[in-house]
Parts: C-alpha cells; sequence; structure tokens
C-alpha cells in the first residue's frame, strides 16, 4: 500500500495518542533521509557539518540589501543603497548563493526537494534573531509565482519556505497577499536594466487584501539575485500603504 502524502497528518490521525517524539521516529524509519550535500544519512536534509561549512553566514553584510560589505560595515547601509535606495528597508539572508549551497536552491526550485523548505526557514529563523536590532515583521508573504510557471512547477518554492518561517518566528502569513499579474520570463541570464524593466508592473495587491496601512511585511525568497524583482514587490507594498517591508531569502547572490 503507498504511503500517503501528508504522512504526519496520516500518523497523528491513526495514532493520536502516540507522543510526538514516536511519531517523529516513525517517520525517520518510514522516510530516511540523507544530506543533500553530502549524501550522509540524518534526520535534517542537510547534515550539521555540511551546514556548519557551507551555509552559515560570516560576512558582514549590508543592512539593506544583504551584500558583503567590509567588517567595519555590516549592519549599515552600502553606498549603493545609499545612493539608490531600494523600496524595501532590510534584506535577511542565511547564505551566498556560491558552490555548493547553490545545489540547495536548484534542488528546491527544480527537483522538488520539498523536505528544503522547512531547513532553509530554520536557517532564516536563525539569522533573523541572531541580527541584533532587526525588528521582526506583522505579517510574511512569498513572491508569488506566475499561474503558468505554478502549473508547471507545482508548487511555490518561496510559499513553502514561508509557511514554516511564519510559524518558526510566530508571524501570520498571507499567502495571497501579492499576485503576480503576468508570467515574466526568468531573470537569470537577463542584464541589470532588463531585469528591472522585466518586473516593472508585474505585481499587484490580492484581492480582498486590505489593512496593510502602518504595518510591517516581510516578502520571503529561496533567491535573492539583483533584487529588482524585490524591490518591484516592495514597491507595490508601499504604494497599497505599507510602513516598512524586510526581505527574508535563503541565500544571495553576491556581486561579480
Amino acid at each position: 500500500m503507498p504511503l500517503p502524502s501528508d504522512l504526519t497528518s496520516y500518523l497523528t490521525t491513526r495514532l493520536p495518542h502516540w507522543p510526538r517524539a514516536l511519531h517523529a521516529a516513525l517517520l525517520r524509519t518510514l522516510l530516511p533521509s540523507s544530506c543533500v550535500l553530502c549524501g550522509m544519512a540524518g534526520d535534517d536534509a542537510v547534515c550539521p557539518a555540511c551546514a556548519l561549512a557551507h551555509v552559515t553566514d560570516r560576512a558582514a553584510r549590508c543592512a539593506c540589501c544583504a551584500n558583503p560589505v567590509g567588517a567595519q560595515d555590516g549592519g549599515r547601509r552600502c553606498g549603493a543603497c545609499l545612493a539608490d535606495a531600494p523600496a524595501y528597508d532590510a534584506t535577511v539572508t542565511a547564505c551566498d548563493y556560491s558552490a555548493p549551497a547553490d545545489r540547495l536552491v536548484l534542488q528546491l526550485k527544480f527537483s522538488a526537494r520539498l523536505a528544503l523548505a522547512p531547513w532553509m526557514a530554520q536557517q532564516l529563523r536563525d539569522a533573523a534573531l541572531a541580527r541584533h536590532g532587526l525588528a521582526l515583521p506583522d505579517l510574511l508573504c512569498p513572491v508569488p509565482l506566475g499561474p503558468r510557471r505554478l502549473v508547471e512547477r507545482g508548487y511555490n518554492q518561496a510559499l513553502e519556505v514561508a509557511r514554516p518561517l511564519a510559524g518558526a518566528l510566530g508571524i501570520a502569513l498571507a499567502p495571497r497577499l501579492v499576485e503576480r499579474l503576468v508570467d515574466t520570463p526568468a531573470q537569470s541570464g537577463m542584464a541589470p536594466g532588463e531585469r528591472r524593466r522585466n518586473v516593472r508592473g508585474a505585481f499587484t495587491i490580492g484581492d480582498g487584501q486590505a489593512g496593510l496601512h502602518g504595518r510591517h511585511v516581510g516578502v520571503v525568497d529561496d533567491v535573492m539575485t539583483s533584487g529588482h524583482t524585490l524591490d518591484e514587490l516592495a514597491g507595490v507594498l508601499k504604494a497599497a500603504g505599507a510602513a516598512r517591508v524586510t526581505n527574508f531569502v535563503f541565500a544571495r547572490t553576491p556581486p561579480h
């Protein structure tokens, strides 16, 4: 007999008197896990050794865009953000988008390794709580996919990360706060100016999503490259009344 797709809920329903620890132990037996990076068997999508070696973020970063900066400038705005301030106010990231951590993003996005999403959410939670003076948002929303791409992929990787992150931070999740109006071409491979034009006018506030005035919104995505998508989305949120926008991205592409 095939295993139910939502095995956790199935076990909770069929074995309601079992402690959660026993449910977890049974899940590990039925669905053995191995590290995506090194293949070692374990309980997590990424083993602690690989997480420490490849994901633990030690870089000093711009408080706004999360690009690396000099050691003395960590927590401040970089020169680029001072010269041309984006619509968002802050960015939290867990690591650089570079080998081998980039494989985690690719596995989640294109290979449906959905077990990576709650693990990424945990890394983002730790990064957010470790950042001195960071104000947590009032609600979280994922960067939306367009209808065609959502049908092709079958899931929105940003939502898969946002859902456990909201639970870990104790923040409300608004999965349809923002909608993508058009299926824009992928940003990868485009020049910076083309990326900005590609996402212009791509987002709108979802139907019935009111009450943004004065709110602090957290926007969740798997990776941040040029930042144009997040900048456009933050502008839409602020035009609708949001007072502050903070990005939560698992990986940040370093500048070339």
